[in-house]
């Protein structure tokens, strides 16, 4: 179970650091277009962002949930 579950992990952090960076750019993207613009692209990019920060949350509550089973695994027996 081990040898599945640290790939899954591993893949999960991958993904949660990947949308917390293009949520962050999609941050600073419409910070951006709403001082320079006429605020259309801004709400554009609010939705990316909000996109982004969602698939943030679900990864990361899907990588603690891969840790509680692992560690359930490894050290059930105890």
């Amino acid at each position: 179970m081990t040898i599945i579950l640290v790939p899954v992990i591993l893949v999960l952090m991958a993904l949660t650091v990947y949308s917390l960076i293009r949520g962050i750019g999609a941050f600073l993207s419409s910070t951006k277009a709403d001082l320079e613009g006429d605020g259309t692209r801004a709400t554009e990019m609010q939705l990316l962002q909000n996109k982004m920060m969602f698939n943030r949350i679900k990864y990361q509550g899907l990588a603690v949930a891969a840790v509680v089973i692992l560690l359930l695994f490894t050290h059930g027996g105890r």
